[in-house]
């Protein structure tokens, strides 16, 4: 083999070869993989009402739709995970991607409630799969400055997508139609399918188990749980219905933690979350994650079922918040490595809770250019704010060795604050929802409003103090 020359201060070769465009090659069909994972946790909000009205969706039904995937997409995340180091990244990835596009299908050809809230269930299990095989194939691939150039894409497009996804939703609804959101994935899932294996080698399998029942009582548990909050808004909080699901969902949540401390090979290690750094990590994504993705669920049926907007319009709506969203995370990505993560962390969830505050002044004559959209705006400047501040604390302040098992519990309380968020706020505005009017609608926004000042006043305590520097990813 020709030994090509190194640069002689990265030690890298400063000649492209074939292998670095397939890297960088395999980086795009990455990237283009995962958006559709984090586009399909918002786009289906505009698309609700057109999907009530042709399958006869109740309330309950229209929150599944959006909890069924973020639910099955975080609670096996961890096990994908582990098939990766078991059957290898390559190899996990190509069936995640392959069992996402055929359930994005199944979803888009549903024609009852059944078949839809299955098909969104395929969908997360195959997204499970499909993400963290991605991701490790990134860190793997890339080293030094390219990794963090890398890994700044990847967090770009996890920051951005969620956001564009109401507008792509809407766009597509009134276009072709509702089942787009899930057609528009199968295209690009088969055309990555058939280059990806191209640009990605094979490597081998490291050996490691698989903790099964942790998996399933982890998406049991947490299903429940959502269960019992969701029905919560028909039932009331003390009715059986409710009450029931929840107190058996915390029983299983302390089998879980049994089953983990006995296993040799856990699914989560618990002892990482007696890290500080960690437990305030994942706090501070549930509660972004749950307030950001309420405000789509809530802003979605309140615009086109209380206020006539048409899908199209809705997801313009939300365009400057996709915008801010953005520019939080832009701001807080340049000011952590000078005053810290909890100053920022306080300061988003503190600008978040104002813009909360402002969206409880709906109203059913009002103009939502002057009342819906500042508040969101302002909210999602500050939960940009927050999710940045969630990923440094709980990986730049932790060890190394730790930081992958970090990342995953990190990547899991995203998709719990998602379905656990939309299930609350679709409970207390269960009303609204159903009829139109507007109170339940502000209910809700106070809700989220308190929701938000209180885990400010909590990140006062829970967040370490201190600077440190973010040498990972900026989002632009």
């Amino acid at each position: 083999m020709t030994q090509q020359a190194l640069d002689p201060e990265s030690g890298a070769d400063p000649r492209p070869s074939a292998v670095d465009q397939r890297r960088w090659i395999a980086l795009a069909l990455l990237c283009l993989a995962q958006f559709m994972l984090v586009l399909d946790v918002t786009v289906v909000n505009v698309a609700l009402p057109d999907m009530a009205v042709d399958l006869r969706l109740g309330r309950e039904t229209l929150t599944w739709v959006v909890t069924a995937y973020t639910l099955c997409f975080g609670g096996l995340m961890l096990l994908g995970g582990r098939l990766a180091d078991t059957l290898g990244a390559r190899r996990t990835l190509l069936a995640g991607l392959a069992v996402f596009t055929l359930a994005s299908l199944a979803t888009g050809l549903a024609d009852n409630a059944e078949t839809l809230i299955g098909g969104r269930i395929a969908q997360g299990m195959g997204a499970a799969l499909l993400s963290p095989s991605a991701l490790a194939i990134v860190t793997t691939s890339f080293n030094g400055a390219e990794r963090n150039k890398a890994l700044g894409i990847w967090a770009a497009i996890g920051g951005t997508g969620s956001a564009v996804g109401v507008l792509i939703g809407g766009a597509l609804t009134a276009g072709p139609g509702w089942e787009w959101v899930f057609y528009i994935n199968v295209p690009v899932g088969i055309a990555a399918l058939a280059l990806l294996p191209a640009v990605i080698p094979a490597r081998p399998p490291r050996q490691a188990r698989l903790d099964l029942p942790g998996a399933l009582l982890a998406t049991a548990a947490t299903a429940l749980l959502i269960y019992g909050l969701v029905k919560a808004g028909d039932s009331g909080w003390g009715g059986a219905t409710t009450l029931l699901p929840l107190a058996a969902a915390a029983v299983l949540y302390g089998v879980f933690a049994m089953v983990e401390r006995a296993s040799r090979a856990p699914l989560m290690d618990l002892r990482m979350f007696t890290r500080r750094p960690v437990l305030a990590g994942a706090f501070l994504m549930l509660v972004g994650t749950a307030l950001l993705i309420a405000f789509f669920f809530l802003g979605s049926v309140y615009l086109q079922h209380a206020r006539g907007f048409s899908a199209l319009k809705t997801g313009l709506m939300f365009l400057p918040t996709a915008v801010a969203t953005g520019l939080g995370a832009h701001v807080a990505s340049r000011l952590t490595g000078r005053i810290g993560s909890r100053p920022i962390a306080v300061t988003g969830l503190a600008v978040a809770a104002v813009g909360a505050a402002l969206l409880t002044r709906l109203s059913a004559t009002g103009s939502p250019y002057t009342t819906l959209l500042p508040g969101f705006v302002i909210t999602a400047v500050g939960i940009g704010a927050v999710f940045v501040t969630a990923t440094t604390t709980a990986l730049v302040l932790v060890d190394d060795q730790d930081a992958g098992l970090a990342s995953a519990v990190i990547n899991t309380f995203h998709e719990a604050g998602g379905s656990i968020g939309v299930a609350v706020v679709s409970t207390v505005a269960a009303t609204s929802i159903e009829d139109g009017a507007i109170d339940g609608f502000t209910d809700a926004f106070i809700l989220c409003a308190i929701t938000a000042a209180v885990a400010a006043v909590v990140a006062t305590v829970l967040v370490p103090r201190g600077k440190h520097r973010w040498t990972g990813p900026h989002i632009h």
